[in-house]
């Protein structure tokens, strides 16, 4: 192959991001489809391709008999001494075949295979990107509307935003500018056929992972997250540095950080918790803003039973229940919260041996 063939196959491979081992495989099999269109059958063809400059070269093998039943397998004593002199019956004889003297519809062929070839390498090169990115992060522009899918352009290919993926109260719009979540990638016969999510509680910690430098390099790690799209998300952070504040370096200075994924979100609400290895730590953490009296938690049974202040027992709950529901998910208990005066008068503070004196006290502390 000439130089200025050779100049175009890089230049392809590199606008389509197609390998030279691809390349080379296409124009081989385009060859190889091109003896079998001209001579019937190409088992007994080979190609060599230079790699470093693209020359190729065919060579067809015969085996030499007396008498030819198949010329294109079989070639006659006689003919094979034109080619070589030593030849006797029962050799295998190799000669160069002259590729320009195919036909126009085995050039056809050929040029189809190599097409085929590219497109295939193209769409698989396409996948491998995307899957590369699955369970990670990416910016696209919401390209149009099927039924109540969202179609979101990731810049090589789109992807579909379903309905049951959309943050409820939502109102995307055409050319606007979203993060998702590719939840999956599949090869598929058009492109790689893709899945993103705005819901999943993984987005939200992977823009943590973006906006927050410690979260990104370890330094403070996210142990838990427990979210209801649109509405609040609960995450329990730890820090792996004692110099570092886990909870302050999420929300940034002025509320920097949060505010920049609380706004990406469309404004909704995040709260950031220590994380704790006591489950009844971490439940008081979990159902902050509430102030909480006392928690009781059954690892075995994964249920904790909590005394929260009178006043607080709304704000422990929360709006139909989402505090609370949140803090279960985000702990892995099963949350039973009750009021200082519910927990008297079932004998609870009782039979923990908590006097009206030690509850004072410990509010008092907490104050």
């Amino acid at each position: 192959m000439n130089n200025e063939l050779k100049e175009a196959l890089e230049i392809l491979g590199k606008e389509r991001n197609i390998s030279q081992e691809a390349l080379i495989e296409a124009i081989e099999s385009s060859l190889l489809t091109a003896c079998k269109n001209h001579f019937g059958k190409a088992d007994n063809c080979e190609v060599y391709i230079d790699k470093d400059t693209f020359e190729y070269s065919i060579i067809q093998k015969k085996e030499v008999v007396e008498e030819v039943e198949d010329p294109v397998l079989q070639i006659s004593l006689t003919d094979a001494k034109m080619i070589d002199k030593t030849a006797e019956t029962g050799d295998e004889i190799a000669f160069p075949i002259d590729s320009q003297k195919f036909g126009r519809i085995a050039t056809q062929n050929a040029k189809g295979v190599i097409v085929q070839k590219i497109r295939e390498e193209e769409r698989n090169s396409l996948y491998r990107e995307f899957f590369d990115h699955e369970h990670d992060i990416m910016t696209g522009t919401v390209h149009h509307f099927h039924e109540k899918n969202c179609i979101v352009n990731l810049g090589k290919a789109d992807a579909t935003l379903s309905e049951t993926e959309q943050i409820k109260g939502e109102q995307l719009k055409t050319g606007q500018r979203i993060k998702v979540y590719l939840l999956e990638v599949k090869n598929a016969t058009k492109g790689p056929r893709i899945t993103v999510s705005r819901t999943h509680p993984d987005l939200v910690k992977k823009l943590f992972e973006q906006e927050v430098a410690e979260v990104k390099d370890g330094t403070v790690v996210i142990m838990a997250i427990a979210r209801e799209a649109g509405s609040r998300t609960k995450m329990a952070v730890l820090s792996a540095d004692q110099n570092v504040d886990a909870v302050g370096a999420c929300v940034g200075v002025n509320g920097t950080r949060v505010n920049t994924i609380v706004e990406e979100l469309g404004g909704e609400k995040i709260d950031i918790i220590n994380w704790d290895e006591n489950p009844a730590f971490l439940i008081e953490n979990a159902l902050s803003p509430s102030k909480v009296i006392c928690v009781v938690a059954d690892e075995d049974s994964r249920e904790a039973t909590v005394i929260v202040p009178d006043s607080q027992l709304s704000l422990a709950i929360g709006k139909e229940g989402q505090n609370a529901r949140l803090a279960a998910k985000l702990t892995g208990y099963k949350i039973d919260i009750k009021s200082e005066s519910q927990a008297e008068e079932s004998g609870l503070l009782e039979e923990l041996g908590m006097t009206e004196q030690a509850i004072l006290e410990e509010e008092a502390t907490e104050e």
